[in-house]
């Protein structure tokens, strides 16, 4: 069940029906024997259409997050078919991906078709779009996916230009003692606990970001960007506390009275075995409580796949017309 802290309102969790989780099951391994590649373009193409044969309530539910993800910014789907007994040791060892086909691969890949595209970024993983979060041995500090300390609150990728719309985060195993908690807080809860004061100053291009450490450093000078951007009302949100920079004393007061209004509002989720969490990066920062790998090869893992609402706005970044920015 949810942790103890609720994730958010009943409409954010979606929990699907043994005979749903049958036939997506079915359809995922259906899926499987198209290619045995999860980054051909074939493949993608395949899991597009077989979108459409998912059942109604899952499809009805992921479209209508993607027209209004709600206060929390935060979806759940509880109860996919991911069974533990049929999967390898959870990998150990730095830039970790899915590249051969599988059923929660399959089972990403159609949920971000049904969002828009998959993504990814050659600099991050090697461009892969399906990637495993495990810990790394020795990396245990890192902030960053390989990581077993509390990772900071952050929008993905909050210094690109082409940052994704979705990130989607599905739990092959938790962790042994089931603590590790995935983190979310929606600029639109936390928006009305900043003062006037704050809200100007974060929409105001006083802040910088660097990329995560993924990436490597920044080539060039890191543009002058604000943090809330948009309609004054519901702004975006475009902030990682790990990376981001206030240029004024105004700008780092704003910061800090930001993170508090988002740690106010925040809340946690233990993902078990088939919870797939679909978090809106425009409006929601997301982070990860802390747990004690054993690297036994029963360590927590999770796959994520990016998703790109508007494929095109980054056809410039993407070699071929294909799935992976290379800039």
């Amino acid at each position: 069940m949810l942790n103890a802290v609720q994730l958010a309102p009943p409409e954010a969790v979606l929990t699907v029906s043994a005979a749903e989780s049958t036939e997506i099951g079915r359809i995922a391994e259906q899926l499987r024997t198209v290619s045995d590649e999860v980054d051909d373009g074939a493949w993608v193409a395949a899991a597009r259409s077989a979108w459409q044969s998912l059942p109604g309530t899952f499809r009805q539910r992921v479209r209508a997050f993607r027209r209004d993800s709600g206060p929390g910014g935060v979806l759940v789907v509880r109860g996919l078919p991911v069974d533990g007994s049929l999967l390898p040791a959870t990998p150990a060892v730095p830039g970790s991906v899915q590249r051969t086909t599988t059923g929660p691969a399959a089972l990403l890949l159609m949920t971000a078709c049904g969002l828009g595209d998959p993504a990814a970024f050659l600099a991050e993983k090697s461009g892969a779009l399906v990637q495993d979060v495990v810990p790394v041995p020795g990396r245990e500090e890192f902030q960053g996916n390989a990581g077993s300390v509390d990772l900071m609150m952050h929008n993905e990728n909050a210094f690109h230009p082409h940052r994704p719309d979705y990130v989607m985060l599905l739990c092959l195993r938790p962790d042994h003692d089931r603590v590790a908690g995935l983190r979310t807080a929606s600029i639109r809860e936390a928006l009305p606990l900043l003062s006037d004061a704050a809200r100007e100053c974060l929409a105001r291009p006083e802040f910088s970001t660097q990329p995560p450490p993924s990436f490597g450093s920044a080539d060039g000078p890191v543009p002058e960007l604000p943090v809330l951007i948009g309609e004054s009302a519901d702004p975006d949100v475009r902030v990682d506390f790990a990376a981001t920079t206030g240029l004024t004393p105004a700008a780092r007061a704003a910061l800090t009275e930001l993170s508090a209004a988002l740690d106010e509002v925040s809340r946690t989720v233990r993902l078990l075995p088939g919870d797939l969490a679909i978090v809106d990066n425009h409006v929601t920062l997301h982070g990860r409580t802390a747990f004690r790998p054993r690297y036994d090869g029963l360590d927590r893992w999770l796959q994520r796949t990016f998703v790109l609402a508007d494929l095109r706005r980054s056809r410039d970044h993407r070699p071929g017309d294909g799935y992976v920015l290379v800039r």
